[in-house]
């Protein structure tokens, strides 16, 4: 498939940057989520002992005991071996990824990585630490499988394989892209605008619909709107504004964002880190820096040094 890991493009960026292909990565990988479908009530103290991580203490042996049987997680399990019988496809693409991040991050550690299963907690797909990477694999079935019935298109369209390194990024960006030094706006899509600028050099043979969790025509409703939506915020003073309505409306995950115009309901959700991550593109296209100086840079700095200007 087209912008993943693995395919023909992925080997082609791989030839353009020796360095990075070059670099030694060794991931270990357990499935945890097998592991327990498998599991007899006698096998928990072992999976307790191997996986403590995966057992919080406030839950009695009772509450697994209970799981091991229990219908709705047979249902979700078989999903799971259906989509996911095994993970080499995701191991390669997770080789690639440390790859860069090692290149990128020297001092990074690669962790060991985990797969499990979180009832379709869509919320926390995936738990990122030095050592440790989990992966809730139920939430990476595909768009329209069964499971997620009920959930809103908007959210269903990103529970697919395509989303799993992107969001294993967004993790690992928690731990270098500081949050905002001050509650603007443009402070706070710029704060987005960098998280994005990683998947750029992480991921960069992957299309940019797939880096930021939009379709191809959200993709495109950007690029032909992108005068109009950024006069909109200019006339409406909303850079340096801190009315927190304006991150519900522009920058957290919704259907759709809120102009309060015709436009709307064409408009893809979350555009607000869409204009960060042009404005950080353009600061880094017209600036010699390096990425670690960026990540450490104020948004008015950015902002101000970017030159940025909407296509017409």
């Amino acid at each position: 498939m087209v912008g993943l890991f693995g395919c023909e493009e992925e080997k082609k960026c791989e030839k353009l940057a020796p360095e990075i292909a070059e670099i030694k990565v060794s991931l270990k990988i357990d499935r945890f989520d097998q592991e327990f479908d498998k599991a007899k009530p006698n096998d928990l103290p072992y999976l307790k002992t191997k996986y403590p991580y995966m057992f919080p203490s406030q839950f009695p042996d009772s509450i697994w005991v209970a799981r091991m049987s229990d219908t709705l997680q047979q249902e979700i399990m078989n999903e799971v071996n259906q989509v996911f019988p095994d993970f080499e496809d995701e191991k390669e693409r997770l080789t690639n990824l440390f790859k860069h991040i090692k290149y990128y991050f020297p001092r990074a550690k690669v962790p060991d990585i985990v797969t499990g299963i979180s009832d379709v907690d869509r919320n926390n797909k995936v738990f990122y630490s030095d050592t440790l990477l989990v992966v809730a694999v139920d939430t990476y079935l595909g768009a329209e499988n069964k499971l997620y019935q009920g959930i809103s298109n908007f959210e269903r369209k990103n529970l697919t394989k395509e989303q799993l390194i992107p969001d294993v990024i967004v993790e690992f960006s928690k731990s270098y892209v500081s949050s905002p030094r001050n509650r603007t706006f443009l402070s706070q899509m710029l704060y987005y605008g960098k998280r994005l600028y990683l998947k750029d050099l992480l991921m960069p043979c992957v299309e940019d619909h797939i880096k930021i969790g939009y379709d191809q025509n959200a993709i495109a409703w950007c690029a032909n709107n992108e005068e109009e939506a950024w006069r909109y915020f200019i006339e409406n003073e909303m850079l340096f504004s801190t009315k927190k309505e304006l991150a519900e409306r522009f920058l957290l995950n919704a259907p759709y964002s809120k102009f309060y115009k015709e436009i709307d309901q064409e408009s893809p959700g979350r555009i607000g880190q869409w204009f960060g991550w042009q404005i950080v593109r353009s600061y880094m296209n017209t600036n010699d820096i390096s990425l670690q100086e960026l990540l450490i840079t104020p948004a008015d700095e950015i902002f101000k040094k970017s030159n940025y200007k909407p296509k017409k």
